[in-house]
This record gives structure tokens, sequence and C-alpha cells, in this order.
């Protein structure tokens, strides 16, 4: 079979270096758009389930909002863990699926079972809900907003009311969490004095203070042939008109909420802040979509921050150099990039040094690029991302790739050569000098590659969280070294024909 391979590549020269070309264009261009990463994916396909609990202390949350949803998730199938963290007000549920789970179907049976358990929860306590999609290195960003003039409690309201929902408005955004800052309240300070005054419950302040910011509907007015729709405008942000609302009347008077209570706007109680270098601020932390290409997303992020920018306040100052994975992805990659390079020249420098003919270290030279691509256009088939274990895979590779070329070079050189110094009458065909040269060298080449790729097969053996990390090492590494030896007995007797045959240099 092999035979066959070289030999149509002989008889098909502009279609395999036609094919070669379209390689090295389809697999550059794959490689621009692949999505960078430090390290593999190394989530396990997880559906996170927050219920809040207002008022309750992490036993009673354990107790009776925990253990309910924890014992209603552990049934569904192909779950291999859960884990849950109860505290003050909140329980948080997470639930792993076994490595290869669809995460859409798991957040689908999830969702089933939290369905049924709501019901059972106590009175007051929220459902449960899930958590949006992310993963282990979903965190790509933190932004810090800070202002010389602008106070606290405005500026955590620009972060929640015009970032965070420019944010997720982003494709690839799954979450961005906004800690620090006061945060905005309408406050009503009830006077026990007056409320016992005018005989006022807390039940009906708090009942009046509730209906008095809304809106209510009034249905529709026929006049003239024109329906017009009747509301009570009711919402305002304005505390002087909160403060007129009515709570009740006592003997034919009005009593309102500025008779019993003081209406004023103040910040929540903290219950944490956030800073930057020692002075108050802003934190926001910007979670990605597991699939999300973090270097395109956060190009994204900085432009809508920037065009954003232009319409906050002049003193306001947005800060998204606190952390980036994307520069931490720039360093790691940039530096596989330079052992890349490196590892090439020196391979170059090498084979000139030996082979001391610029022809034989280009063809056997071919092999580095075609079989890099090749491992990247496996990767991105297989769904995998350029992260520092694939390229890593790609440098161990660097001085493999070439040797298969390089015997199969030398080879058809010396058979050449030998061929060249006959006498013109016994000279054989070029091209089947080339093929019985390549031939000659098939079993020893095949037998040396395969026994370096089993080398690396035990990689795939491994299960859990090292198997992932390690996986696309070993994919990268076999592939291209596959790779070079189909190089060898193609596109290298191919290039050998172009380039190995002129009579001058054979006779040098």
């Amino acid at each position: 079979m092999l035979n066959r391979i070289i030999r149509f590549s002989l008889n098909n020269r502009l279609l395999v270096m036609a094919a070669s070309v379209l390689l090295l264009l389809m697999g550059t261009y794959t490689a621009t758009k692949m999505e960078v990463d430090v390290f593999p994916d190394l989530t396990a396909p997880t559906v996170v389930v927050l219920t809040e609990a207002h008022g309750m202390a992490p036993e009673e949350v354990e107790r009776l909002v925990t253990f309910p949803v924890e014992t209603a998730v552990n049934g569904a199938g192909n779950v291999r863990r859960v884990r849950s963290s109860s505290s003050a007000g909140i329980s948080i549920v997470w639930v792993e699926f076994e490595w290869g789970t669809d995460i859409y179907r798991a957040r689908q049976i999830v969702s089933e079972k939290i369905s049924v358990v709501s019901g059972q929860l106590p009175i007051g306590v929220n459902a449960p809900v899930m958590a949006p999609q992310s993963s282990i290195m979903g965190e790509i960003m933190l932004i810090s907003v800070t202002g010389i003039s602008t106070k606290q409690i405005d500026i955590r309201t620009i972060a929640d009311w015009n970032i965070r929902p420019l944010l997720l408005s982003i494709g690839g955004v799954s979450q961005v969490v906004v800690i620090g800052g006061e945060y905005k309240q309408y406050q009503i300070l009830a006077s026990p004095q007056k409320m016992n005054y005018y005989n006022v419950s807390l039940t009906e302040l708090l009942k009046a203070s509730e209906e008095a910011n809304r809106n209510a509907a009034g249905g529709f007015m026929s006049e003239y042939s024109n329906e017009y729709i009747v509301r009570g405008i009711g919402r305002t942000s304005d505390t002087a008109e909160l403060s007129r609302s009515l709570i009740k009347t006592v003997n034919g008077s009005p009593v309102t909420i500025a008779d019993v209570a003081d209406i004023k706007i103040g910040s929540a109680i903290k219950i944490g802040d956030g800073s930057l270098k020692g002075n108050p601020a802003v934190i926001m932390t910007v979670m990605k979509q597991p699939g999300t290409n973090t270097l395109e997303l956060t190009a994204k992020i900085d432009e809508a921050l920037a065009n954003l920018k232009k319409t906050l306040p002049q003193d306001l100052e947005i800060n998204t150099q606190i952390f980036r994975q994307a520069d931490f992805i720039n360093a790691s990659i940039g530096n596989i990039q330079k052992t890349l390079i490196e590892g090439s020249l020196f391979v170059i420098l090498i084979l000139f040094l030996f082979l001391m003919n610029w022809r034989p270290t280009f063809i056997s030279l071919i092999a580095i690029p075609v079989s890099l691509l090749t491992a990247i256009l496996t990767l991105k088939w297989l769904g995998f991302t350029i992260n520092t274990m694939s390229l890593g895979g790609m440098a161990i590779a660097i001085g493999a790739l070439v040797d298969d070329a390089i015997i199969d070079v030398e080879n058809v050189f010396k058979r050449l050569k030998q061929n060249i110094a006959k006498p013109p009458g016994e000279r054989r065909n070029k091209l089947d000098v080339i093929f019985d040269a390549s031939v000659e060298i098939r079993t020893s080449i095949i037998n040396a590659t395969f026994i370096i790729i089993v080398a690396f097969v035990p990689l795939f053996f491994l299960s859990g969280m090292e198997g992932r990390l390690l996986a696309p090492l070993g994919i990268a590494f076999i592939v291209a070294l596959f790779a070079s030896l189909i190089v060898s007995i193609t596109i290298t007797p191919v290039l050998c024909s172009y380039l190995l045959t002129g009579e001058r240099m054979l006779k040098k």
C-alpha cells in the first residue's frame, strides 16, 4: 500500500503540491481562528444550583434547604459527585456529571429535579435557580470603577445599571458579579411614637410602602372612535412623592407615610467591600461562557467600555488592568511560540551544517510546517483549543518531525548521484530511482516512527483531570509525528524530483 502511495505521488506531482499548499492555507487560517487558552478545559460538566433563604442561619439552611436539593439531584443520571455550601441566607449546590456529558442535557435534568423540590422548601425561601454556565477558567477579567468626586453610592449604581448590563449584552459573557461601593436603598425610618399616635402598625406601613411605588392598570377609555389606555401612575423615585403616599384614614383624616416615618436615600449595610490600592472602589468580576475565545472576548469588552466611558462622569475611571486572563494567555503562548521558533532555527542550522546543501535542507524542513498545521487541524476537529499543552506537544515533536524526511532525502540524493555517475546509456529514469530509494527506507522510517508514537500512548489511559490536561499534548505530538511520516512518502519524493535531479548539482 505504501509503495502505491509513493508511486501515486510521483505520478501526480502537481496534485500533491496543490494539496500541500491547500493544507498549509487551511491550517494557517484555522490556527488564527482557534480558541486560545492557558490550559485545556479542566471543568467536568457542572451545574450550580443557588437557593436564597433570607434570615436563616447556616444550620437551618443546610437542614431545610441544602439537604432537600442534594437529595433531589443525587438521583439524576450520570452524576458523579454532589458538593454543597450552606451559609447565612444562601445555599449553593454543585452537581458534577461524568466527563463527556452534554452540559445542556445536564442542565435540563437538574432543572426537572429542582422544579419538584421547590414545593418542599420552607415558606419564604426562594425557588432554586441554576447559575449561568461557566468553567474553572471562566474568570477572565477584574474591572475596578473609581471616582474622585462621584460618591460611592452613585458609582455602585452606575456599575449595576450601566456597566453590568452592557457587559452581559456581549456575546460570550456568562456572568458579571459586582462587589464594593454602597448599594443604593430607599430607606423608610419609622417613628414608633408617631405610629402609636396614629394607630398605624408596621404591617400597614409595609403594605403602603409596597403599593405606593407601583403603576395601576385602569383598562381602556373610548372617545371619538379612539381608545385610550387608563393608568394610575404611582411609580416614582422622588422621596417627597413617596412620603405623601396614603396609609389609611383615621376619623376621616388621611394618614400618609410622612406622618409616621421619614424617607431618605441611603446605603445598605455592607457585608463585603472592594478597594483598589487602599482606596474604595467597585470591583466587577467578568466570567465567560465555556468555548468562548478569551482573547476575542477581552477585545470586545475593552471596546465596549471605551465607548461607554464617553457617557459617564468625567472623574469616573474604569480600570481593566487589575487582572486579565488574556495577558497570561499571551505570555504563556508567546513563550511556547518562542520555543517553537528557537527549536526550528536549531534544526535548520544543524541540518545545513550536516547536509551542506540548501536543497536537501529545504526539502527536509517542509515537514515541520505541514506536520504542525496538520496537528492544529486535528485538534480543531476534536474540539480542543490552542494552549500550552498542545503547543508543548508540538515543541517536543520539532526535532522528530524531520527525521523521516532526512532519511528519505539522504537516500534519494545518494541514489541519484550513483545513477548520474553511470554511463548515459545505463542511467535509469530519475522518477524510478526516487521511487526505489524511497521504498528502500520505507520499513525503517515506519518502525522508527511507530516506536516513538507507542511511547506516548499511555497518556490516553489517564482519567479525570490528569487525562484532560495531558491529552492535547499527546494528540498534538502523535498527529504531528504521523503527519511527518505521510510527508516523507508523499511530499518529500515529489520535492526531490523537482530539486535534486539537476545534473550539474548531482555531479558536484
